[in-house]
């Protein structure tokens, strides 16, 4: 017995991947070019990398793997790709260069969703071979499921370094008030030292 999707899945899942992308953008908004690059983390987590990386993913994932076409990335042509060279801004690539080659994977993706059924079958060429044959479907929902993921890293960076939290950061109250709140939460944690 098959399963019925719901017809607005596509709808959502496009819905939810702009969603994670949008809070991804509003994590570098007036980020200084330093801030956007240096490491947060003693993994090298940054916030320009997760672009740039967001990017790579889309590209790969849902255009190439559905044999749509996609730029093919100067990391991923290189091989640096798995030294993990997606995941930080070298000096000679801008900002505006990684943040342009994400919009270009927005819009890639975007097409993709538009002209393909979930079940389009998918080949992830860097799989297992036992696992490289899905669906357009399925690395949709890794896709999103990433975005979002990332997303949040790079909300906890931002709070990091200035301060600035996500989107509904300004409807719990003002300074004041997450100071307070943050008090609380410190001496809950005070309990078990």
């Amino acid at each position: 017995m098959g399963v019925t999707l719901p017809p607005d899945l596509p709808a959502d899942l496009h819905r939810y991947l702009q969603q994670g992308r949008d809070g991804l953008m509003r994590s570098l908004d007036g980020l200084s070019e330093h801030d956007a690059r240096r490491p947060m983390t003693p993994t090298g987590t940054n916030i320009l990398g997760l672009v740039k990386h967001l990017a790579g993913v889309e590209m790969a994932y849902l255009s190439r793997s559905v044999g749509r076409d996609a730029p093919l990335l100067p990391w991923d042509e290189d091989g640096s790709v798995w030294e993990g060279a997606d995941m930080w801004a070298r000096p000679e690539e801008s900002r505006e260069y990684l943040v342009g080659l994400y919009h270009e994977a927005w819009r890639l993706s975007d097409a993709s969703m538009e002209a393909l059924p979930l079940d389009a079958p998918a080949t992830v060429s860097w799989w297992p071979e036992e696992r490289r044959e899905t669906t357009f479907g399925h690395l949709l929902v890794r896709v999103v499921a990433e975005t979002a993921q990332h997303a949040g890293h790079a909300d906890i960076l931002r709070e990091t370094i200035d301060g600035q939290a996500g989107l509904d950061r300004d409807a719990f109250g003002g300074h004041a008030d997450w100071a307070e709140y943050l008090a609380r939460i410190q001496a809950a944690a005070d309990r078990f030292r």
